[in-house]
């Protein structure tokens, strides 16, 4: 069930809200003080944050950045507050919404579908474009490949290769597979080109680590990841 985090010090707006949300299907946390939600979002995970603005102790701008240093969390400010001086500061600092009081339960149900179905797709953009196995991480968008944080510099075909040969760990890439999906034209299958590129793969990441053995050659048929 996903869970939404509750900030506010009105425990009429909270009890309201969490009944909503219940039936909506969410699941809730709840907290009237900024300080003690900073500390449990910082060690419990969550898919949303309402954050109300004017609270004691410390407002929602101190609190959100607080927050922002270790998550992203997507959070939608609630505030009484009229002012638009607030709701631009709100959005100049990264809220992902922000809704004034008193507000629609509707609207803000459907308004908090709309920033969960974003952040599942913007997560699942992450995953396809990004790379991560045992100490190897690599973005596709930036060509960028590191190694225990070391980086690596790859060629364009050599990196390709490597995607193709990560993307499935444990299965066996003939040196047809790799050609042909790391070269643009075809090449004929006697042609080794792609042994000369996976040895100077090996040896880019010897370079930084001469334990590195996450390649392993298939004699006769191919390689593959450990």
């Amino acid at each position: 069930m996903q869970k939404i985090i509750l900030i506010d010090d009105d425990l009429n707006i909270i009890t309201s809200l969490e009944m909503v949300l219940k039936s909506a299907g969410f699941a809730t946390e709840s907290f009237t003080d900024g300080l003690k939600a900073i500390e449990y979002i910082s060690n419990n995970s969550a898919e949303i944050i309402l954050l109300d603005i004017k609270m004691p102790r410390i407002d929602g701008f101190e609190v959100f950045t607080r927050i922002r240093k270790f998550t992203n969390i997507p959070i939608i400010f609630l505030t009484s507050k009229d002012s638009e001086m607030d709701e631009l500061i709100g959005f100049r600092i990264g809220a992902d919404d922000y809704i004034r009081k008193p507000f629609s339960h509707k609207l803000l149900v459907e308004r908090i579908k709309s920033i969960l179905r974003r952040s599942i797709k913007k997560i699942q953009k992450m995953e396809t474009n990004t790379i991560s196995l045992s100490h190897l991480s690599m973005d596709k968008p930036s060509m960028l490949c590191k190694w225990k944080n070391n980086l690596i510099e790859l060629t364009s075909t050599e990196f390709s290769i490597l995607v193709s040969l990560v993307s499935r760990p444990g299965t066996i890439r003939t040196r047809d597979d790799l050609i042909n999906e790391a070269f643009s034209e075809t090449l004929s299958k006697e042609d080794r080109v792609i042994d000369s590129h996976i040895k100077r793969i090996r040896k880019k990441f010897l370079a930084v680590d001469p334990q590195f053995d996450l390649i392993k050659t298939i004699y006769g048929v191919g390689y593959k990841i450990k």
